[in-house]
């Protein structure tokens, strides 16, 4: 072999080697685009179990079966309503809807047939859908079903609405995706849950006077989910056009007695895997005075003295993307700046009047 073929061997080897290098990193980027998973809201947060999805249900089931139901259900009766008005506020006639965790439709029952032609009401009780009130004129299908295991076809509903139900889900990140999965495109999914601020007092209360009597704090309130973690679950569901506020209600009681007796009538006590068994009595006793001495207030007028229970409700809106709804503009495509918003009326010389139509105007 010639000094030229031995120089020469290497720089083949090299090239070949080199070659091979290429091939594979093709072969690796072409097999990873086509395995590509589109972005859910479960694979950006984790399911995190935290609540007893069974005595839940039996809680709901014996609150449905109380006579004196009708009494306490008065938070409900009302952000029902609110969430109902907000429907009423697309101008848009909905053929197919379903509103998940019903209760007693506390939203379909002020639906009109001009706004939501069908409603179907699911809910883990069947008590609770047999006393259930719809509006007239709007047809009804009532459905037992778990909010956590959602079952409709693809694409076959306009507008999905929860009113304080969705807080009790553990697996919130694949309810969205289940929800996001049967909305028709551009269809509308509109719900509300109790915030993080929910019965603070009452929370307060309980936690100083087990300090006091038992030297530690036991979970009796469920948590509650964050503003900021359901605008991040929204986005990774894919949901456009997206909508996150926060109403507070407060409630005011002849003591604590009479909140946790509302709650519990209401079908809303805790219900996490790490509840306490019982509630001692005498931190019971020691909570009410807690709760009285710091939050209490006399009422001349009425002879009487009371307590606050703050609710705080989260209000959120999504819609299913289509190509019809309004996207924003590209980057860079601005007439003004920002810091000229001082003088816009020098800015804008040609101002133009719209006349708004009679559907606008109401």
């Amino acid at each position: 072999m010639s000094q030229t073929a031995l120089f020469t061997l290497p720089k083949i080897c090299l090239v070949y080697k080199n070659s091979s290098i290429i091939l594979r990193n093709s072969v690796i980027r072409k097999y990873s685009t086509n395995t590509t998973k589109k972005k859910t809201a479960s694979s950006v947060y984790r399911t995190m179990n935290i609540f007893d999805r069974k005595a839940k249900m039996m809680q709901r089931e014996r609150s449905a079966q109380r006579e004196d139901y009708h009494l306490a259900e008065y938070i409900k009766e009302e952000i029902g309503w609110r969430t109902a008005d907000r429907v009423f506020d697309i101008k848009r006639t909905f053929k197919n809807a379903v509103e998940l965790g019903a209760g007693r439709g506390y939203v379909s029952r002020h639906f009109l047939p001009d706004s939501v032609e069908k409603v179907t009401l699911c809910d883990t009780s069947q008590t609770h859908l047999d006393k259930a009130i719809v509006g007239d004129g709007v047809l009804v299908e009532k459905v037992v079903m778990d909010e956590e295991h959602i079952d409709f076809p693809p694409d076959s509903i306009d507008l999905i609405v929860s009113s304080l139900s969705l807080h009790w889900v553990n697996d919130l990140p694949g309810c969205l995706d289940r929800i996001m999965n049967c909305l028709k495109p551009d269809g509308v999914f509109m719900a509300c849950v109790f915030g993080g601020d929910t019965l603070m007092e009452l929370r307060q209360a309980l936690q100083l006077a087990e300090t006091e009597r038992l030297g530690g704090v036991f979970p009796h309130i469920s948590p509650f989910t964050r503003v900021r973690d359901i605008g991040g679950l929204l986005n990774a569901a894919g949901f456009t056009l997206q909508t996150v506020d926060v109403d507070s209600m407060s409630v005011w009681y002849p003591s604590s007695w009479h909140v946790m007796r509302d709650l519990r009538a209401l079908g809303e006590a805790n219900a996490a895997f790490t509840r306490p068994l019982r509630l001692h009595r005498d931190v019971q006793f020691a909570a009410a005075a807690i709760y009285d001495e710091m939050y209490g207030k006399d009422f001349p007028k009425h002879g009487s003295r009371g307590v606050p229970a703050t609710y705080q409700i989260i209000n959120f809106l999504g819609w299913k993307p289509d190509p019809t709804q309004p996207k924003p503009m590209a980057r860079g495509t601005g007439e003004m700046s920002l810091k000229d918003l001082h003088r816009i009326d020098e800015v804008i010389k040609d101002t133009k009047k719209i006349e708004l139509s009679d559907e606008d105007k109401k």
